[in-house]
This record gives structure tokens, sequence and C-alpha cells, in this order.
């Protein structure tokens, strides 16, 4: 109780101001995202790379794309961890601050799309809290979850490697988040129209 009644009158960073007023009008705009975590505690755990697509009426927008490593110097050195997979890639480094303040002014008001997306949404989260922000306020639709409802299956969930194979979706030896999030985004569009979904 006294945490929400700090929080209102709290001055938010201009970029999370700024995504807020986003969410004005309803957006058709989906976010496809996969991140790639050094773990799965939110709390303990980083990210330390995000790959987005956005889709429009149907179609992915290569050109529309986000991809970044994120420099976690810090928590790599914190826990004994090798630094190569930063200093390997050739994708775009920023700091955590900086990676984060860029994919919220990317998603907007998007609806975001992921396998396990709420895991996603939970890493960003996280993240946001250390810069004093709320928590994300896009709705989130998950591809396993959209999987399951299509064919009434309640006792069990898929990777996204086993989604690819009924769906006959190639898999690539490069493992990336980008990759993964494309994936994603080409299930995501043949559960969507098979589902009927806008």
């Amino acid at each position: 109780m006294l945490d929400w009644l700090k929080n209102i009158n709290k001055e938010y960073p201009d970029f999370w101001q700024a995504y807020l007023s986003k969410f004005e009008k309803k957006s058709k705009r989906y976010v496809v995202l996969c991140t790639e975590t050094s773990g799965l505690n939110s709390h303990k755990d980083v990210i330390l790379s995000i790959g987005a697509f956005a889709i429009i009426n149907n179609s992915i927008y290569i050109g529309d794309s986000f991809e970044t490593v994120l420099l976690q110097y810090k928590y790599c050195h914190d826990n004994g961890l090798s630094n190569e997979f930063i200093v390997e890639s050739k994708m775009k480094k920023l700091g955590e601050p900086d990676a984060i303040k860029a994919f919220i002014d990317f998603i907007g008001n998007a609806t975001l799309v992921g396998h396990h997306v709420h895991f996603d949404v939970e890493m960003i989260n996280a993240a946001l809290e250390k810069l004093e922000c709320g928590r994300l306020k896009n709705e989130a639709l998950d591809i396993d979850i959209m999987y399951r409802k299509l064919h009434d299956i309640t006792n069990k969930q898929f990777s996204l490697d086993e989604l690819c194979d009924i769906y006959k979706i190639p898999k690539s030896d490069r493992n990336s988040s980008s990759e993964d999030a494309y994936k994603i985004a080409l299930l995501f569009l043949k559960l969507k129209s098979r589902l009927g979904l806008n």
C-alpha cells in the first residue's frame, strides 16, 4: 500500500513517460521478441541479448527490427563468466540501461509475442525496475499457449524446436535471440491465421 502511494507523484524518466503516452490508442503492430538470458531467475539473472521483429498486416518487417547485445560486464565478472559471447558478437552492443531504453522506444504500444513470453516480459520488467520505472503495459501473446489452444492440449508445453518441427520451419546452426525471434514470428503468423485472429 505504501509503495503504491509513493508512486502516485513519482517523476519517471522521460523515455518512460513517452512510452506510457503511447497507450492512449491501440496499436495494430505486433512485436515478436526473444531474449537470451544468463539464467531463468528474473531477480538474479540478466538479459544478454534481445532480438525483435515487427509484424504489421500479417507481414514480418525486417527493416522494423531490434537487435542488441547487452554489455553485462559487471554481472559476468561477479559470477566468473566469460565475456566471449559479448566480445565476439557482431550485433550492436549497449549497456543495459541504454538497451532497455532503446527497446522500450522500439516496442511502443505494440502487442508483444514470444515463446514463453511472460519470462521475457519479467526479465525486461526487472531491468526496468533498476531504472526506477513501472512494468510493461503491453498485451502479450504466447505461441506455445496459442498452439495448445488450437489443439486443445492442457497437459504439455512445447519447446520452440518442437513447434518448428511441427510447422516445418527450418532450424539453423546459428543460435541467437534474433534468429529465434524470426522463427517465433513465422510460427505466430501460422497460428494467428489458424486461430482466426486479426
